[in-house]
């Protein structure tokens, strides 16, 4: 079995300017199918692009293993294990579960360059990825909790 090769800065902006790899699905549902199916937070932050604001829920805090997965459509995005505190008041970690589960696009709103990042199956926002973070990756993927839901069963 071949073992993953470790994400970086330049193929996050490879990935931004060139296309995400491709997934192994995709799930499509109208506005009103996902304003059914999530909260009226969750719909904003995933469906709208919002943000929510720092330290406003208390999965930062929180290390509890297992997979954290999409909000939307259930795709397993990150492990647990590559959680860390970046004292950002979002969770964080170092890099996705799969190279394919991550869409990166070039975000220029409120007068900045960043890498949004969104699932790859479902298109929901998740938040952005940033060159700040621990060794070994060196990412930050600074993530919103109310995009995520812990499976604690991995």
């Amino acid at each position: 079995m071949k073992e993953k090769e470790l994400l970086g800065w330049k193929n996050v902006i490879h990935y931004a300017v060139n296309g995400s790899p491709k997934p192994d699905r995709v799930i499509m549902k109208t506005e009103a199918e996902w304003r059914e199916q999530l909260t009226p937070e969750q719909y904003r932050i995933t469906r709208e692009k919002g943000t929510e604001r720092a330290f406003s829920n208390d999965s930062c805090a929180r290390f509890d293993p297992g997979i954290y997965n999409c909000i939307c459509c259930n795709t397993p995005l990150f492990d647990a294990s590559l959680k860390f505190d970046s004292g950002t008041g979002w969770p964080s970690f170092t890099e996705p579960i799969k190279d394919n589960v991550i869409k990166y696009d070039k975000d220029i709103s409120y007068g900045m360059v960043r890498v949004e990042v969104m699932c790859n199956v479902c298109e929901a926002h998740l938040g952005h990825v940033f060159p700040d973070g621990p060794k070994p990756s060196g990412l930050r993927f600074c993530i919103n909790s109310e995009s995520l839901k812990l499976n604690e069963n991995g």
